[in-house]
């Protein structure tokens, strides 16, 4: 443990730790992010603020958020670029006591302005783009009383509040007790309804602990950062944060010579990324043989990392670097880890034999049981939940990293909080065992299970038998039916430049490696698919949920076009047909010249603006079409090339 977190007391908040380090190393540099203005070419610019001046403002502008009337339990929606401006807003709440709504937008429009609502936020802080937001859906925002826009910038962008609070009293930070609420953030949804997890002071303060004492040591003093919770944590524990530049919504797009730029310019000793980062950016660094020596620490989540993953960027980094694959999720982050040695050393052949993917020993300041696996509420913990070392179960977790409920939701506490006398447990979905060491498997989401007439199949274990095959990029099993008698699936999704031409001999190999497996052998359907949709936050958790019902679609003809479908298709043709007629139309006749307007109007306007909620339906679909073909489609057909008699699309989300 790096030490940077010890602290008068145990239960210090994160704004009391900055304000600590900013006494002690005022000069330190705190944040260093890209410049506003950036030149037309060459490498980013950077900017950087100290330790000193990164309190002061955190200070001025929670002077001004009181004076805007945000102050202690105000629960205030953030909706602002990830960045300087971010992770200060994000201490200044904290250091009045407001309590930070965190929501991610990539979870689409309407679920996010549900999550506000259900939520009853209190006050609003966002980009211009944000507040239109308010317009749009004004019920969301109901419970507004304080309204602040913020100009897009990168660490600029909070002078105006910083100069109202200026005229203030500058205030230490608000004391609070482990018990109280710090923020509230929502799951990804990527499973269910998106759940508001209350996160409370002393909860953060144990995130923070225990990715401090499972990761850090003193020597590594900045850290690249891609995921803004991460920067929290690093700043309470004194160390500078980097933020490149990339867009922090998907990470999927980062360019990772930008990437390797930001690590060699400033020495980073540290970074916390998706696998869906991590993967371009240790290519990039094998092609282009670029170094990164100070570079001595990697740690991964938010999707189990791939021993192939791992091996990759052992081969990029130094022999020294270690490599952490993290297990956790909003309720309880970090709860599992396993350093790269140890995973490629033994377990790396689980997942080719079905054993799951190790997800390594529990987190420090954690416990974690397996249960007997059920759908139904667990109220109080008895000894006869537990299932012995081995077996498989549903993964259950606590500590002082753990939230202790869900916010206003009761029903979400029934169904993934269990009372053990003065303890609390949280189910956490997933399905996996526990080794004779100790460790870990993961096996996949409990809701996700394909029910068959043969038993249960776990998605994560059978997905790795197949994920073996050099040709395969990734897999994913579904299953469609009347839980019990459902049909199993897998979907397939091949390496890039792999052509279609060579499915008939992969599929016949993946069938070879399903029969030879008792776990497997019941999987006989394997359909290749172009591109699987992912979550938004991680861009790595494969949505399931829409390949169930475009596999479904593939092999019971569910979407297919009736013969109603088909003709109705020809009357945008026509539409179009008619078009080129303007030179031959008689323009002394109103009716016909009225029509071609009309026509005109119909096809390219209307058409052009049914395009974004084809787009949706097109992710809801799971199709793999690329977004330039549904525009096409879409301005060819119109509507009537998607939608179905009787409403939406079979399998579209509600």
């Amino acid at each position: 443990m790096s030490g940077t977190m010890t602290g008068p007391s145990r239960n210090a908040s994160l704004a009391e730790l900055l304000a600590r380090h900013a006494t002690r190393t005022p000069d330190r540099a705190a944040v260093v992010h890209p410049a506003r203005r950036q030149g037309s070419s060459g490498p980013p610019a950077y900017t950087s603020i100290g330790y000193g001046d990164f309190a002061t403002r955190v200070t001025a502008c929670a002077a001004g958020l009181r004076a805007r009337g945000i102050g202690r339990g105000t629960r205030t929606a953030l909706l602002v670029t990830p960045g300087a401006d971010l992770l200060i807003l994000v201490f200044a709440l904290m250091h009045t006591g407001a309590v930070p709504v965190v929501v991610d937008p990539g979870m689409g429009l309407g679920r996010m302005l549900d999550c506000i609502r259900r939520v009853g936020v209190q006050a609003f802080i966002g980009v211009p783009s944000a507040h239109l937001l308010r317009r749009i859906r004004p019920r969301a925002f109901a419970g507004v009383r304080s309204v602040i826009t913020l100009p897009r910038g990168n660490g600029t962008g909070l002078d105006e509040l910083s100069a109202l609070g200026a005229d203030q009293p500058q205030l230490p930070p608000q004391a609070s007790g482990p018990d109280d609420v710090a923020l509230i953030g929502y799951t990804t949804g990527s499973t269910g309804p998106a759940k508001p997890v209350e996160i409370t002071v002393g909860m953060l303060r144990g995130m923070a602990d225990g990715v401090e004492a499972g990761h850090f040591t003193a020597d590594m003093t900045s850290t690249l950062v891609t995921m803004p919770l991460m920067g929290v944590f690093d700043l309470a524990a004194g160390r500078t944060v980097v933020v490149p530049r990339m867009n922090m919504g998907r990470v999927g797009a980062a360019d990772p010579a930008l990437l390797t730029d930001a690590i060699q310019r400033f020495g980073v000793n540290a970074m916390f990324a998706s696998p869906a980062l991590l993967g371009p950016l240790s290519a990039h660094l094998a092609e282009t043989g670029a170094q990164v020596p100070s570079l001595r620490l990697v740690v991964s989540g938010g999707a189990p990392v791939s021993p192939a993953l791992m091996g990759a960027l052992r081969a990029v980094l130094p022999d020294e670097a270690r490599v952490f694959s993290t297990y956790g999720s909003t309720e309880a982050l970090p709860m599992a880890l396993v350093e790269s040695r140890e995973a490629l050393a033994g377990p790396a052949d689980g997942p080719a034999s079905a054993l799951g993917v190790c997800v390594g020993r529990p987190a420090p300041g954690t416990t974690v049981r397996t249960i007997e696996v059920s759908d139904g509420p667990v109220p109080f913990w008895s000894p006869g939940l537990r299932v012995a070392d081995g077996e498989m179960g549903e993964i259950v977790v606590s500590g002082r990293a753990v939230s202790p409920r869900y916010f206003r939701s009761p029903g979400a506490d029934a169904e993934h909080k269990i009372q053990d006398g003065g303890r609390r447990w949280h189910r956490t979905g997933d399905v996996g065992w526990i080794d004779g060491e100790g460790r870990i498997w993961f096996c996949g989401r409990k809701s996700h299970r394909v029910r068959t007439a043969d038993g249960d199949l776990h998605t994560v274990r059978c997905e790795g038998v197949f994920n073996a095959h050099p040709q395969v990029k990734r897999t994913a099993l579904v299953g469609f039916g009347p839980p019990g008698e459902q049909r199993p699936v897998l979907c397939v999704e091949l390496e890039p430049g792999t052509g279609t031409g060579h499915w008939p001999r992969i599929e016949g190999e993946l069938r070879a490696l399903g029969a030879d497996n008792p776990v497997t052998k019941g999987i006989e359907d394997f359909l290749p698919h172009p591109a699987f949709p992912v979550d938004i936050r991680h861009n790595a958790k494969i949505r399931r949920e829409l390949l169930a019902g475009w596999a479904e679609d593939r092999l019971t003809g569910s979407r297919r076009p009736t013969a109603a479908d088909r003709a109705l298709r020809t009357v945008p043709l026509l539409g179009w047909a008619y078009l080129p007629a303007w030179p031959l139309l008689p323009w002394d006749h109103v009716a016909l010249t009225a029509l071609w307007w009309i026509d005109a109007f119909l096809s390219v306007v209307v058409h052009a603006l049914q395009i974004p909620s084809a787009l949706r339906v097109e992710k809801e679909l799971a199709t793999g079409r690329r977004p330039w073909a549904t525009a096409a489609l879409t301005m060819l057909f119109g509507a009537t090339w998607w939608r179905r008699r009787g409403g939406r699309p079979k399998g579209a989300a509600a």
